[in-house]
């Protein structure tokens, strides 16, 4: 599977964005599609997540009430609606795809295998 995200962007403090992440290949029921952030000199973290057929999201403390993850099955599509952006949340944005965790959500990146290119993210104060 490969993964394309887009959407990324300068915004002010305050402002909104929509990232998108296409897959070009097969998404199978029990996997768990993610979103990830990693800003300059730090780790990968784990920013929200979405297990395809069910529709159940998960979503770090940070980001929780302020960004919304959903999915188009029939266009193979995950989405980070992301609202009252904070500086803070400056970083390149990645999508990953976690092969059937069994039920199980992952917030380590490395349990993900499969990666989209990244998307930068910029909020100006």
């Amino acid at each position: 599977v490969q993964l394309q995200a887009s959407g990324g962007g300068l915004v002010q403090s305050g402002g909104s964005l929509r990232l998108s992440c296409v897959g070009s290949g097969p998404i199978f029921a029990r996997d768990v599609m993610g979103w990830f952030r990693q800003d300059t000199g730090k780790e990968r973290e784990f920013v929200a997540s979405i297990i395809w057929r069910s529709g159940k999201k998960s979503y770090v403390d940070s980001s929780q009430g302020r960004f919304t993850i959903s999915r188009d099955a029939a266009e193979n599509t995950v989405y980070l609606q992301m609202n009252s952006l904070r500086p803070e949340d400056t970083a390149v944005y990645y999508c990953g795809l976690d092969r059937d965790p069994e039920g199980v959500v992952h917030i380590r990146p490395d349990e993900y295998e499969y990666w989209g290119q990244g998307t930068l993210v910029t909020v100006s104060s």
